[in-house]
């Protein structure tokens, strides 16, 4: 019950029937707690026992014990998240050009590298929503995957020193390292990898985790809930602020041994402050595998195939909500929609056990919870397919547009730009409209309106992010057209273009950012069951991961077309003798294309209904 949903009660009935001393203790791997109160109840028979004692417990201690154990942990999060990140950005910001300078590979191929890195990244997501939801849980898939990171930074980091900068001085912008051998190449890769997984493993449960200090039964901390999807992608952003400036620099000046290390040492410093705040978590139990879940309610279904369907869902099974309450879910109500699997819940003279405390086979029979968990998740699907493509503008701003902005005029005065940090103005912007977006954006627009509308759904946002996406993708094609025609063909890859012409661009994506991945990742956590929200993070980091995979699918087949018969293509190693400004516009359309889908799927989407908890507590109250 609200906070209560921690707590594993063990209670002892005294003899005169007239109070209960409860011993409550704390589930692991938090610290455990017992005590002893006294309650006063009038009904303590039959049935009406574990109701009225829970009732009695709850009014009676549930302020104390919120006080004691549910404090605010976000902070940790927070903090967490962006000393993560600050490691994760200062490899992957200038990981095109180190791949380089230091792996002498062309412009494709280190794209390439940087996007099959990136995807593998965020595919790792969804193994740490499946190990957190399933087995581990929240807390264990962070502490665990965490260690991976900082297992993979230190062995670039030795890697880099020992014998990847040969000869000494190598690795800046021009001046190339020698060859490796596979083995150090191979070391280098495994590296980056378990780096990856690290990262991307328990990027989901770590959302979700903060999520979870929030009690939604406090209408204070209900509110900061909202926010906090905000404000952890605000984290993430900052965190990579200092990368995308200062890191980025030195690295650029060859000091990636340097860079490297202070990575290290954050990522070391980011587990700590998760640590710290261990005891003051709260902490969900597993909810079990959820391909096995899904997999009972097909079979059950296909068993019944025969059987008659209710009308609206009439004579389904279900158990009693107190049941979803002792494991911190909620019950969803049933839906009209791929009604074929409704048969999962249909229960029959074979299903019916002669122990009451037995429950049914859920390979025969599913309760209408399990079998709307499965249709939450075909429901999400289409919208989850559309948002693969989304990403492909994101991706280019982290490879393509570093290696446009290397091409360009990077001097002020006598200091030299490195091309990477552009991308701070990325993130000054999408963190400003973060910010702003609440408090001042979403004010001005229902004042400006002639009558108050609502402000804009997630799908909403999202449509609207993916439209800016598309402007900036296009202005990217232009300043690329531009920067051609001041460019020099004698041999250099440079061109007299400033640098910031690619102002726009970054902050046009920045903006589009802010409404489609905190968007996306409100979304997918509202509208997957609770048992399931890790998944449900993992899903919207998933699709940035496939979205990476096709957007280097897609650059592969364009060099493919665009070097026959001895062309250098569109993205050659010399960016002055390609066309990078058409595939910007083949960009541009593609992610159009992407948004008049997303659209139309949006605008048939259903959301997950279900049961107010505000009812259920009136229910067991009367």
């Amino acid at each position: 019950n609200g906070s209560l949903r921690n707590l594993i009660g063990r209670y002892r009935l005294d003899k005169d029937h007239e109070t209960i001393s409860f011993r409550l203790t704390l589930r692991p791997p938090s610290v455990e707690l017992t005590t002893h109160f006294p309650i006063e109840i009038q009904t303590v028979t039959g049935k009406n026992f574990r109701s009225a004692a829970s009732l009695c417990l709850n009014l009676s201690i549930e302020e104390r014990l919120r006080h004691a154990y549910t404090k605010d942990g976000s902070l940790d999060f927070h903090v967490n998240q962006g000393l993560a990140n600050l490691a994760f950005a200062g490899v992957e910001v200038n990981m095109v050009l180190f791949a380089k300078s230091v792996l002498r590979q062309t412009n494709a191929e280190a794209s390439n590298t940087f996007s099959r890195w990136m995807g593998s990244l965020y595919l790792s997501s969804l193994m740490g929503a499946f190990l957190s939801d399933s087995y581990l849980g929240r807390y264990l898939t962070c502490v665990t995957f965490q260690a991976f990171s900082i297992i993979g930074l230190l062995g670039l980091s030795f890697a880099t020193q020992s014998f990847l900068l040969r000869p000494h001085g190598c690795g800046k912008i021009g001046q190339l390292c020698d060859p490796h051998s596979p083995a150090e190449t191979a070391i280098f890769y495994i590296s980056i990898y378990l780096f990856a997984l690290g990262i991307g493993a328990p990027e989901p449960a770590l959302a979700t985790f903060g999520a979870d200090q929030f009690d939604e039964e406090d209408p204070k901390e209900k509110k900061s809930k909202t926010s906090f999807y905000s404000y952890f992608y605000i984290a993430l952003n900052l965190g990579c602020l200092f990368s995308e400036t200062v890191l980025v620099y030195a690295e650029n000046m060859g000091y990636w041994v340097l860079g490297f290390w202070i990575c290290a040492g954050c990522d070391i410093l980011a587990f700590s402050s998760l640590l710290s705040g261990t005891l003051r978590y709260r902490h969900f139990k597993p909810s079990g595998n959820p391909l096995s879940r899904f997999s009972q309610v097909i079979v059950a279904s296909l068993r019944k195939i025969n059987l008659e369907m209710p009308t609206n869902g009439g004579g389904l099974f279900e158990v009693h909500v107190r049941e979803y309450e002792a494991n911190g879910t909620r019950r969803i109500l049933h839906t009209n929609d791929f009604k074929f699997l409704d048969r999962a819940a249909i229960m029959t003279s074979a299903d019916i056990t002669t122990n009451e405390d037995q429950n049914p086979n859920q390979w025969r029979l599913c309760t209408v919870t399990q079998v709307e968990e499965v249709k939450c998740v075909l429901r999400l699907l289409p919208v989850w397919l559309c948002t693969i493509l989304s990403s492909m503008a994101y991706i280019q701003m982290l490879s393509l547009f570093v290696e446009q902005g290397a091409a360009m005029n990077t001097g002020v005065s006598n200091f030299q730009i490195p091309p990477a940090s552009m991308t701070a103005f990325d993130i000054v912007s999408t963190t400003a409209f973060i910010l702003l977006y609440d408090k001042l954006i979403v004010p001005l627009y229902l004042k400006v309106a002639k009558r108050r509308p609502k402000t804009p759904s997630e799908l909403q946002r999202v449509g609207i992010g993916l439209a800016i996406a598309t402007v900036a993708m296009i202005i990217a094609g232009i300043v690329e057209q531009r920067r051609l025609k001041y460019a020099s063909f004698g041999g250099e890859e440079t061109s007299s273009l400033s640098i910031f012409w690619q102002t726009p661009q970054y902050v046009l994506l920045g903006v589009s950012e802010a409404f489609v991945y905190v968007a996306q990742m409100e979304f997918f956590a509202s509208q997957i069951p609770n048992g399931l929200k890790s998944l449900g993070i993992a899903l919207s980091m998933s699709s940035t991961a496939i979205g990476t995979y096709v957007c280097s699918m897609i650059l592969s087949v364009v060099m493919v077309l665009t070097t026959k018969n001895g062309k250098p293509g569109w993205v050659p190693p010399n960016l002055n003798d390609g066309h990078l400004d058409r595939f910007f516009f083949l960009s541009a359309t593609v992610t159009a294309m992407n948004l008049g889908v997303f659209v139309v799927c949006a605008r048939r989407y259903k959301s997950i209904s279900l049961q107010k908890q505000e009812g259920e507590s009136a229910a067991g109250v009367q």
